[in-house]
Protein backbone atom coordinates (compact mmCIF):
# COMPACT_ATOMS: atom_id res chain seq x y z
CA UNK A 1 0.00 0.00 0.00
CA UNK A 2 1.45 3.44 -0.81
CA UNK A 3 2.20 5.66 2.06
CA UNK A 4 0.06 8.99 2.25
CA UNK A 5 1.48 11.85 0.48
CA UNK A 6 3.60 14.40 1.58
CA UNK A 7 4.99 17.40 0.67
CA UNK A 8 7.98 20.18 1.28
CA UNK A 9 8.06 23.64 0.30
CA UNK A 10 11.03 25.25 0.09
CA UNK A 11 13.07 27.78 2.87
CA UNK A 12 13.16 31.02 0.39
CA UNK A 13 13.88 33.07 3.24
CA UNK A 14 17.21 31.15 4.14
CA UNK A 15 19.76 32.79 1.92
CA UNK A 16 20.54 29.37 -0.18
CA UNK A 17 21.39 28.93 -3.29
CA UNK A 18 19.36 27.90 -6.43
CA UNK A 19 21.52 24.79 -6.79
CA UNK A 20 21.15 24.27 -3.09
CA UNK A 21 17.51 24.15 -3.56
CA UNK A 22 17.70 21.98 -6.67
CA UNK A 23 19.23 19.39 -4.87
CA UNK A 24 17.10 19.24 -1.79
CA UNK A 25 14.03 18.74 -4.18
CA UNK A 26 15.99 15.82 -5.94
CA UNK A 27 16.65 14.20 -2.81
CA UNK A 28 12.93 14.71 -1.80
CA UNK A 29 12.14 13.10 -4.78
CA UNK A 30 14.25 9.94 -4.30
CA UNK A 31 13.05 10.00 -0.55
CA UNK A 32 9.09 9.51 -2.10
CA UNK A 33 7.90 12.85 -1.52
CA UNK A 34 5.06 13.83 -3.29
CA UNK A 35 5.25 17.53 -4.28
CA UNK A 36 7.62 20.62 -3.79
CA UNK A 37 6.55 23.88 -3.77
CA UNK A 38 8.43 27.34 -3.85
CA UNK A 39 6.87 30.53 -2.49
CA UNK A 40 8.19 33.84 -3.58
CA UNK A 41 9.33 36.34 -1.02
CA UNK A 42 12.34 38.37 -1.43
CA UNK A 43 14.56 35.62 -2.78
CA UNK A 44 14.14 33.16 -5.46
CA UNK A 45 11.69 34.18 -8.36
CA UNK A 46 9.60 31.41 -8.54
CA UNK A 47 9.25 30.41 -12.50
CA UNK A 48 13.27 30.04 -12.94
CA UNK A 49 13.29 28.48 -9.73
CA UNK A 50 10.38 25.68 -10.48
CA UNK A 51 11.85 25.04 -14.27
CA UNK A 52 15.65 24.41 -12.38
CA UNK A 53 14.01 21.86 -10.44
CA UNK A 54 11.79 20.43 -13.34
CA UNK A 55 14.99 19.93 -15.63
CA UNK A 56 16.53 17.73 -12.66
CA UNK A 57 13.49 15.51 -11.44
CA UNK A 58 11.11 12.87 -13.55
CA UNK A 59 8.31 12.40 -10.67
CA UNK A 60 7.74 15.09 -7.82
CA UNK A 61 5.22 17.44 -8.49
CA UNK A 62 6.27 20.93 -8.54
CA UNK A 63 4.34 24.21 -7.94
CA UNK A 64 4.29 27.86 -6.60
CA UNK A 65 3.34 28.34 -3.15
CA UNK A 66 2.79 31.18 -3.63
CA UNK A 67 2.34 33.62 -7.14
CA UNK A 68 0.94 36.90 -6.06
CA UNK A 69 -2.20 37.77 -7.73
CA UNK A 70 -0.78 41.71 -8.19
CA UNK A 71 3.20 41.54 -9.33
CA UNK A 72 2.50 39.75 -12.63
CA UNK A 73 -0.28 39.99 -15.36
CA UNK A 74 -2.80 36.88 -15.75
CA UNK A 75 -1.45 36.47 -19.17
CA UNK A 76 2.50 36.55 -17.97
CA UNK A 77 1.55 34.50 -15.12
CA UNK A 78 -0.10 31.34 -17.72
CA UNK A 79 2.96 32.01 -19.95
CA UNK A 80 5.14 30.65 -16.55
CA UNK A 81 3.21 27.92 -15.98
CA UNK A 82 2.56 26.69 -19.53
CA UNK A 83 6.48 26.74 -20.00
CA UNK A 84 6.64 24.21 -16.71
CA UNK A 85 4.02 21.96 -18.23
CA UNK A 86 5.49 21.90 -21.15
CA UNK A 87 8.95 20.95 -19.49
CA UNK A 88 7.31 19.11 -16.65
CA UNK A 89 4.09 17.82 -18.54
CA UNK A 90 1.74 16.81 -15.56
CA UNK A 91 3.51 17.76 -12.56
CA UNK A 92 2.75 21.48 -12.55
CA UNK A 93 0.92 23.18 -9.92
CA UNK A 94 -0.17 26.69 -9.94
CA UNK A 95 -0.16 28.37 -6.22
CA UNK A 96 -2.18 31.73 -6.37
CA UNK A 97 -2.93 34.30 -4.02
CA UNK A 98 -3.32 37.49 -2.71
CA UNK A 99 0.08 38.21 -0.72
CA UNK A 100 0.15 40.83 1.53
CA UNK A 101 0.33 45.00 1.53
CA UNK A 102 3.72 44.40 2.52
CA UNK A 103 5.07 42.48 -0.52
CA UNK A 104 2.51 44.20 -3.23
CA UNK A 105 2.55 47.51 -2.19
CA UNK A 106 5.94 48.19 -0.32
CA UNK A 107 8.36 46.32 -2.17
CA UNK A 108 6.62 46.21 -5.90
CA UNK A 109 4.85 49.90 -5.70
CA UNK A 110 1.43 48.20 -6.29
CA UNK A 111 -2.04 49.02 -4.84
CA UNK A 112 -3.32 46.29 -2.65
CA UNK A 113 -6.79 46.78 -2.88
CA UNK A 114 -9.57 44.38 -3.39
CA UNK A 115 -7.56 41.06 -2.83
CA UNK A 116 -11.27 39.48 -3.08
CA UNK A 117 -12.32 40.72 -7.01
CA UNK A 118 -8.42 40.69 -7.76
CA UNK A 119 -7.89 37.65 -7.55
CA UNK A 120 -11.12 36.20 -8.56
CA UNK A 121 -10.64 38.10 -11.56
CA UNK A 122 -7.18 36.87 -11.87
CA UNK A 123 -7.75 33.87 -11.38
CA UNK A 124 -10.80 33.81 -14.17
CA UNK A 125 -8.15 34.98 -16.57
CA UNK A 126 -5.47 33.03 -15.87
CA UNK A 127 -7.69 29.56 -16.23
CA UNK A 128 -8.94 30.83 -19.62
CA UNK A 129 -5.57 31.59 -20.67
CA UNK A 130 -3.91 28.00 -20.08
CA UNK A 131 -6.99 26.64 -21.44
CA UNK A 132 -5.75 28.22 -24.84
CA UNK A 133 -8.49 30.83 -24.74
CA UNK A 134 -8.54 34.18 -26.35
CA UNK A 135 -8.51 36.96 -23.83
CA UNK A 136 -10.45 39.96 -24.42
CA UNK A 137 -11.16 41.52 -21.01
CA UNK A 138 -11.16 44.86 -19.90
CA UNK A 139 -12.04 44.78 -15.56
CA UNK A 140 -11.50 46.85 -13.00
CA UNK A 141 -7.71 45.18 -12.51
CA UNK A 142 -6.78 43.59 -15.79
CA UNK A 143 -7.34 44.52 -19.23
CA UNK A 144 -5.77 42.12 -22.13
CA UNK A 145 -6.86 42.29 -25.87
CA UNK A 146 -5.87 39.52 -28.16
CA UNK A 147 -3.72 37.49 -25.97
CA UNK A 148 -3.80 33.39 -26.92
CA UNK A 149 -1.30 31.43 -24.99
CA UNK A 150 0.90 29.51 -27.78
CA UNK A 151 1.41 26.47 -24.88
CA UNK A 152 -1.63 25.84 -23.72
CA UNK A 153 -1.51 23.74 -20.67
CA UNK A 154 -5.72 23.30 -19.19
CA UNK A 155 -4.31 20.27 -17.15
CA UNK A 156 -2.65 22.67 -14.42
CA UNK A 157 -4.76 22.50 -11.15
CA UNK A 158 -5.00 25.87 -9.27
CA UNK A 159 -4.29 26.03 -5.34
CA UNK A 160 -5.59 29.32 -3.79
CA UNK A 161 -3.96 30.38 -0.90
CA UNK A 162 -6.51 31.10 1.64
CA UNK A 163 -6.12 32.56 5.59
CA UNK A 164 -9.67 34.43 6.22
CA UNK A 165 -13.14 33.08 5.92
CA UNK A 166 -14.12 35.30 2.80
CA UNK A 167 -10.96 33.77 0.41
CA UNK A 168 -11.42 30.50 1.89
CA UNK A 169 -15.16 30.88 0.29
CA UNK A 170 -13.67 31.86 -2.68
CA UNK A 171 -11.53 28.88 -3.05
CA UNK A 172 -14.68 26.79 -2.70
CA UNK A 173 -16.17 28.98 -5.73
CA UNK A 174 -13.23 28.57 -8.32
CA UNK A 175 -10.05 26.53 -6.67
CA UNK A 176 -8.87 22.88 -7.40
CA UNK A 177 -7.89 23.01 -3.78
CA UNK A 178 -7.73 25.18 -0.70
CA UNK A 179 -4.20 26.20 0.25
CA UNK A 180 -4.20 27.11 3.76
CA UNK A 181 -1.24 28.13 6.14
CA UNK A 182 -1.05 29.64 9.66
CA UNK A 183 -3.68 27.30 10.43
CA UNK A 184 -3.34 24.95 13.53
CA UNK A 185 -5.16 21.01 13.59
CA UNK A 186 -8.32 22.08 15.50
CA UNK A 187 -8.82 24.94 12.80
CA UNK A 188 -9.04 22.91 9.54
CA UNK A 189 -12.32 21.62 9.79
CA UNK A 190 -14.22 24.82 10.34
CA UNK A 191 -12.40 26.35 7.55
CA UNK A 192 -13.08 23.61 5.18
CA UNK A 193 -16.67 23.89 5.98
CA UNK A 194 -16.57 27.39 4.96
CA UNK A 195 -14.87 26.09 1.75
CA UNK A 196 -17.58 23.06 1.06
CA UNK A 197 -20.79 25.72 1.59
CA UNK A 198 -19.23 28.28 -0.68
CA UNK A 199 -18.72 25.22 -3.40
CA UNK A 200 -22.37 23.98 -2.95
CA UNK A 201 -23.57 27.41 -3.47
CA UNK A 202 -21.50 27.57 -6.62
CA UNK A 203 -22.94 24.33 -7.98
CA UNK A 204 -19.11 22.67 -7.30
CA UNK A 205 -18.78 19.27 -6.17
CA UNK A 206 -16.70 20.03 -2.54
CA UNK A 207 -15.20 16.45 -2.45
CA UNK A 208 -13.40 17.44 -5.78
CA UNK A 209 -11.52 20.04 -3.64
CA UNK A 210 -8.46 19.38 -2.10
CA UNK A 211 -6.82 20.85 1.38
CA UNK A 212 -3.58 21.20 1.23
CA UNK A 213 -1.85 22.93 3.81
CA UNK A 214 1.89 24.38 5.48
CA UNK A 215 3.17 24.80 8.22
CA UNK A 216 7.12 25.84 9.71
CA UNK A 217 8.99 22.57 10.27
CA UNK A 218 12.53 21.80 11.99
CA UNK A 219 14.23 18.66 12.99
CA UNK A 220 17.55 19.27 12.93
CA UNK A 221 20.32 19.37 15.44
CA UNK A 222 19.93 22.96 16.93
CA UNK A 223 16.38 23.27 18.74
CA UNK A 224 16.51 25.99 21.12
CA UNK A 225 18.03 27.95 18.14
CA UNK A 226 15.41 26.93 15.72
CA UNK A 227 12.56 28.15 18.01
CA UNK A 228 13.88 31.17 18.24
CA UNK A 229 14.08 31.46 14.27
CA UNK A 230 10.06 30.60 14.34
CA UNK A 231 9.27 33.05 17.33
CA UNK A 232 10.72 35.62 14.54
CA UNK A 233 8.56 34.30 12.16
CA UNK A 234 5.26 33.76 13.21
CA UNK A 235 5.92 37.30 15.05
CA UNK A 236 6.83 38.27 11.62
CA UNK A 237 3.18 37.07 9.98
CA UNK A 238 1.08 37.79 12.77
CA UNK A 239 1.85 41.47 12.72
CA UNK A 240 0.92 41.18 8.84
CA UNK A 241 -2.59 42.64 8.60
CA UNK A 242 -4.35 40.20 5.97
CA UNK A 243 -2.16 37.50 8.54
CA UNK A 244 -3.26 38.57 11.57
CA UNK A 245 -6.51 36.87 12.37
CA UNK A 246 -5.13 33.65 11.39
CA UNK A 247 -2.99 34.17 14.57
CA UNK A 248 -6.58 35.02 17.14
CA UNK A 249 -6.97 31.94 18.09
CA UNK A 250 -2.69 30.95 18.74
CA UNK A 251 -2.18 33.89 20.67
CA UNK A 252 -4.04 34.84 23.99
CA UNK A 253 -2.09 38.04 24.32
CA UNK A 254 -2.01 39.19 20.89
CA UNK A 255 -3.02 42.19 21.27
CA UNK A 256 -0.71 43.42 24.18
CA UNK A 257 2.09 41.83 21.34
CA UNK A 258 0.55 43.87 18.81
CA UNK A 259 0.64 47.08 20.76
CA UNK A 260 4.39 46.57 21.59
CA UNK A 261 5.00 46.06 17.46
CA UNK A 262 2.88 49.24 16.69
CA UNK A 263 5.03 51.10 19.18
CA UNK A 264 7.99 49.69 17.64
CA UNK A 265 9.44 47.79 20.43
CA UNK A 266 10.42 44.90 18.39
CA UNK A 267 12.57 43.06 20.96
CA UNK A 268 9.70 43.53 23.68
CA UNK A 269 6.99 42.18 21.00
CA UNK A 270 8.97 38.95 20.23
CA UNK A 271 9.96 38.35 24.02
CA UNK A 272 6.04 38.07 24.57
CA UNK A 273 5.51 35.46 22.16
CA UNK A 274 4.79 32.44 24.00
CA UNK A 275 6.51 28.95 23.30
CA UNK A 276 2.98 27.67 22.98
CA UNK A 277 1.81 29.79 20.02
CA UNK A 278 5.32 29.25 18.01
CA UNK A 279 4.38 25.38 18.60
CA UNK A 280 0.34 25.86 17.61
CA UNK A 281 1.97 26.71 13.79
CA UNK A 282 5.11 24.90 13.75
CA UNK A 283 6.36 21.72 14.71
CA UNK A 284 9.97 21.38 16.38
CA UNK A 285 12.25 17.86 15.91
CA UNK A 286 11.43 14.52 13.62
CA UNK A 287 8.49 13.13 16.51
CA UNK A 288 6.56 16.30 16.37
CA UNK A 289 7.02 16.63 12.79
CA UNK A 290 5.96 13.07 12.51
CA UNK A 291 3.03 14.23 14.85
CA UNK A 292 1.84 16.95 13.29
CA UNK A 293 1.78 15.61 9.84
CA UNK A 294 -0.50 12.85 11.05
CA UNK A 295 -2.60 15.14 13.11
CA UNK A 296 -2.97 17.42 10.09
CA UNK A 297 -4.02 14.20 8.01
CA UNK A 298 -6.36 13.00 10.74
CA UNK A 299 -8.14 16.82 10.36
CA UNK A 300 -9.02 16.47 6.99
CA UNK A 301 -5.97 18.24 5.25
CA UNK A 302 -5.42 15.68 1.93
CA UNK A 303 -1.39 16.98 1.95
CA UNK A 304 0.35 18.08 4.42
CA UNK A 305 3.50 20.63 3.16
CA UNK A 306 6.36 21.44 5.38
CA UNK A 307 8.10 24.61 5.32
CA UNK A 308 11.67 23.51 5.71
CA UNK A 309 13.84 25.71 7.96
CA UNK A 310 17.25 25.76 9.35
CA UNK A 311 18.33 27.05 12.73
CA UNK A 312 18.97 30.52 11.27
CA UNK A 313 19.41 31.95 8.14
CA UNK A 314 21.86 30.23 5.79
CA UNK A 315 21.88 27.08 8.03
CA UNK A 316 22.30 24.19 5.32
CA UNK A 317 22.02 21.87 8.12
CA UNK A 318 18.09 22.15 8.99
CA UNK A 319 16.28 21.40 5.65
CA UNK A 320 18.44 18.08 5.13
CA UNK A 321 17.81 16.59 8.22
CA UNK A 322 14.17 17.33 7.37
CA UNK A 323 13.88 15.29 4.42
CA UNK A 324 16.02 12.76 6.71
CA UNK A 325 12.66 12.74 8.54
CA UNK A 326 10.29 12.99 5.53
CA UNK A 327 12.07 9.88 4.18
CA UNK A 328 11.36 7.84 7.24
CA UNK A 329 7.88 9.25 6.99
CA UNK A 330 7.06 8.83 3.71
CA UNK A 331 7.78 4.93 4.11
CA UNK A 332 5.40 4.43 6.49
Amino acid sequence: MASPPVAITMPVEDGLSIGWLTDLVVQAEQAGIDTALVGEVAGPEVFATLGSMAARTERIKLGSGIVAAYTRSPALTAMGFATLASLAPGRIVAGIGASSPIVVGRWHGGDFEQPLATVREFIGLLRAALAGEKLNHDGPRFRSRGFRLDLPAANVPIWLGAINPKMLALAGEIADAVFMTWCPPAEVAPKREIVEAAAAEAGRNSAAISTVLSFWAYAGLDPEQALERMRRQVLAYAMVPTHQPAFVDTFDNLPEVAAAWKEGDRARALSLVPDEAVLAQCALGPDMLADRIATYRAAGVDLPIVLLTGAHVGDDVGPQATVDALRQIATH
